[in-house]
C-alpha cells in the first residue's frame, strides 16, 4: 500500500513557510546570497518537501486522524522554485495491538530522491 502527494514549489509556498516556521536561512530567500552557496541559487526549505509527507499520512494513507509518532528524514537533493515533488508513503509493517503503522517516505523530483526515510503513524479503532 502506497499513497502519494505532488505539489509545485512556489515563490508564495518559501516565502510563507519561512514566515511560519522562522526559518529565514537566506539561502532560501536572498537570490544574492544563494548565488554564491553550493547550491547556486535559492532553494526550498528541506522541511517544507517535508511537510509534504504529513499531507499523505493526515489525507490519503493512513488518512484522517491518524497521529505522527516519529519520523527519520535523510536529505538527499536540494528542491528549487519551480519543481515539482512528489511524496511517497509505502506500508512497510503493520502492528495492529498497538495501532502502528510504518512507512518508508521520499520525496522526489523527477527521478531525483530530494529526501527518503521512515516514518510510524499510530491509526484510529475501525468502528465496529
Amino acid at each position: 500500500m502506497s499513497a502519494v502527494f505532488s505539489k509545485t514549489v512556489t515563490e508564495a509556498d518559501i516565502l510563507m513557510f519561512a514566515a511560519v516556521s522562522g526559518d529565514t536561512n537566506p539561502v532560501h530567500i536572498d537570490q544574492d546570497f544563494a548565488a554564491s552557496s553550493m547550491f547556486k541559487g535559492r532553494i526550498a526549505h528541506g522541511m517544507l518537501s517535508a511537510s509534504l509527507l504529513s499531507t499523505v499520512f493526515g489525507t490519503k494513507l493512513p488518512g484522517p486522524g491518524c497521529i505522527y509518532l516519529s519520523q527519520d528524514l535523510r536529505f538527499k537533493a536540494p528542491v528549487r522554485l519551480g519543481e515539482t515533488v512528489v511524496a511517497r508513503a509505502t506500508v512497510t509493517e503493520i502492528v495492529q495491538e498497538k495501532r502502528r503503522v510504518k512507512f518508508t517516505c521520499e520525496c522526489k523530483v523527477g527521478d531525483t530522491v530530494a529526501i527518503e526515510g521512515e516514518a510510524t503513524l499510530m491509526v484510529n479503532r475501525r468502528p465496529n
